[in-house]
């Protein structure tokens, strides 16, 4: 993780100082729970003489002595030595936890005091001290302790969470809840965070994997809770404007936000070149350009300079006929980053949200799908996010065949692709795939910036191509008249895609264009193109202001309307190793004005997949209904013919 712009040093002569306590800490301390409930009394073993230190077994009959620890008392590091079974040594698993739970410690109490000088709570502490705090400013005081309290929990728990990350497995542990979460102070906070720790060290690790799934476990559910309490908590600038780095450990602490080490993933999916993408030609230019987009992110920076500019796909949404080339497309897409990323030596994270994510157990669906988000969120890696079959994994509300699982997953989705916090730092985008895309959630399918229709092969050629393709090599037929993968030269065919939306497709939508051109004329200004939108929103109120934003947000990409040249992304120090101002530079030459033609186009492509996906939601409907009456028309007559 390199030094950023926005970073300070967390000195590690900071940390190290705080090592005393922390050990003190997990060593053993009295607490008495105000929140939590006791999960177990099992004693902690310890030999006699020697404190909380390693127990010694000896074959002298006698010398060990069971000690039960005092109502209260909590021991972590006596509790993570008997999690082996009575193994008469400590294994190298529970030495790696210990200090790993040491040095979160540290880290969570040197960012607390960093917190504590720079919002003014040092000089309170100190006054208050001294018998000299003001009774103006007790409640000042009181906010800024709950403050420290919640930033000491979650760097904690996000520190452990971190360190521990490389030790994990396939193991897992249900924890529920947590519960003991104090504000009174950060030191307070640490205790009853690590007496809750130990209850649950002590009900769950009975080895050395689940000792790790015990107490990673715990650290998320920990930062997921501190998070929550966080976003309605006041004096929390001072702590959310900075980010703390800690060079030992290549770790960030960006506020609420988990830190999580620069992985790539092994992709091991059949790759596509773009000219094996028969038809779908916007979906697979906007795809490619979008694969160099990504590339552009600048790790430094933390941001995009086409996220700045405007332009950037964050979500989108293909969908076409069953066939029609969505897996494919995303074959294609993938392949492209994970080269580029190879070239540029960038971490590139690829990952698939399936229907394995939904769970019968309550809650477990939506943490799958956070999980997964924050995984391609991660901004130190470039991230590409899909959602096959979206209809069925997220469910729509409303509808009772919506299981809880499929509901919690549109939840997160929705907050995620479209919330108050959410952040598009443009080194990750999302796809959504359907094909149903009819029977997605109105709210969650709008929350896709950009809509590629994926219809298949189109044309004649296309399907020359296609056939030619699929053939392979093994036979002696002629091609005949036909110059093959000519008609996917993809300029051309995009140029001709997006020309042919100067009318719209569907029928519904062309009565409403054909109305207002009649009235207004041409679409040749901002009053025109309004009426024409407003005249789409009285045919389908479904069409809302999200709608109008996505659709400027496609004109924006068409004013992007440009490929990053190959060589940029074959030689990276044309482009990609530049610094932050340069890349946007670079990219701000190669812009294209906007025009009329680019907003009639994007709108009627974008009311198109709207009025396309409303005919078949009702015509399912219909035909559902009619169903359901046929079946009652039967019955009927066979009721009456048997009572006859």
């Amino acid at each position: 993780m390199s030094q950023t712009s926005d970073q300070m040093e967390l000195r590690e002569s900071d940390i190290v100082e705080h090592y005393p306590m922390a050990l003190a800490m997990l060593q053993g301390f009295d607490h008495a729970p105000r929140i939590g409930t006791t999960q177990t009394d099992q004693p902690v073993e310890t030999s006699s003489g020697i404190g909380t230190r390693r127990r010694f077994r000896s074959t002298t009959p006698g010398l060990v002595t069971r000690r039960t620890a005092v109502s209260g008392s909590v021991q972590v590091m006596a509790r993570i030595e008997s999690a082996d079974d009575d193994d008469a040594l400590i294994s190298p698993m529970q030495a790696t936890v210990m200090n790993a739970l040491r040095r979160a410690v540290s880290i969570a109490l040197a960012v607390a005091e960093n917190y504590a000088e720079s919002s003014g709570l040092g000089d309170l502490k100190r006054a208050n001290l001294e018998g000299s705090l003001a009774a103006s400013r007790k409640t000042e005081f009181s906010e800024l302790l709950a403050a420290e309290a919640l930033i000491t929990l979650y760097v904690f728990g996000n520190a452990t969470a971190y360190l521990l990350s490389a030790h994990g497995s396939e193991v897992t542990v249900e924890l529920g809840d947590v519960e003991e979460v104090l504000t009174d102070n950060g030191q307070t906070a640490l205790h009853g965070a690590l007496w809750e720790l130990d209850q649950d060290i002590a009900a769950h690790a009975s080895d050395d994997a689940r000792l790790v799934a015990a107490v990673t476990g715990f650290a998320e559910a920990l930062m997921e809770k501190v998070a929550l309490r966080a976003g309605s908590a006041p004096r929390l600038q001072p702590f959310t404007a900075v980010t703390w780095r800690v060079e030992a450990d290549d770790f960030a602490v960006a506020g609420f936000s988990p830190a999580s080490k620069a992985k790539s993933t092994t992709l091991t999916m059949s790759f596509k070149k773009p000219n094996e993408v028969v038809g779908n030609h916007i979906a697979k230019y906007q795809a490619m350009k979008l694969s160099k987009m990504l590339m552009a992110y600048d790790f430094d920076r933390k941001l995009n300079p086409f996220a700045e500019l405007g332009g950037f796909i964050f979500t989108f949404m293909g969908d076409g006929k069953p066939g029609t080339g969505k897996t494919t497309l995303i074959q294609m897409m993938a392949g492209m980053v994970n080269d580029y990323c190879q070239i540029a030596g960038y971490p590139f994270r690829y990952q698939n949200l399936s229907t394995d994510n939904i769970d019968s157990y309550q809650g477990k669906s939506g943490q799958n799908a956070k999980a997964f988000i924050n995984n391609v969120l991660d901004p130190s890696v470039i991230g590409f996010g899909t959602i096959d079959d979206i209809d069925q994994l997220a469910g729509k509300r409303g509808d009772r065949q919506s299981s809880a699982g499929q509901l919690e997953i549109t939840a997160v989705l929705m907050e995620s692709f479209a919330g108050a916090n959410t952040v598009v730092r443009g080194n990750c985008t999302f796809g959504m795939f359907s094909n149903y895309p009819e029977n997605v959630d109105d709210a969650l399918r709008q929350r896709a910036g950009a809509r590629f229709l994926v219809d298949g092969p189109q044309t004649r050629e296309d399907y020359i191509d296609i056939l030619y393709l699929l053939m392979g090599k093994n036979h002696d037929i002629p091609t005949g008249a036909h110059e093959v993968f000519s008609a996917q030269e993809i300029k051309s065919a995009v140029a001709a895609s997006f020309e042919s939306h100067s009318r719209p497709h569907e029928e519904g939508l062309t009565k409403v264009f054909d109305r207002v051109s009649e009235q207004v004329g041409g679409f040749d200004t901002i009053a025109k193109l309004g009426t024409y939108l407003k005249g789409i929103q009285e045919a389908d109120d479904r069409f809302t202001g999200r709608a109008i934003k996505n659709i400027t947000d496609a004109v924006k990409v068409r004013a992007m309307d440009f490929e990053l040249p190959d060589e940029w992304m074959e030689e990276p120090d044309l482009f990609l190793f530049k610094d932050y101002d340069t890349k946007k530079g670079m990219i701000s030459e190669l812009r294209q004005p906007i025009t009329v033609d680019m907003v009639v186009q994007e709108i009627n492509r974008y009311a198109d997949s709207e009025f396309r996906y409303a005919d078949k939601s009702d015509e399912v409907a219909i035909e559902g209904m009619v169903r359901d009456m046929e079946r009652q028309v039967v019955a009927k007559k066979r009721f009456l013919g048997e009572r006859g």
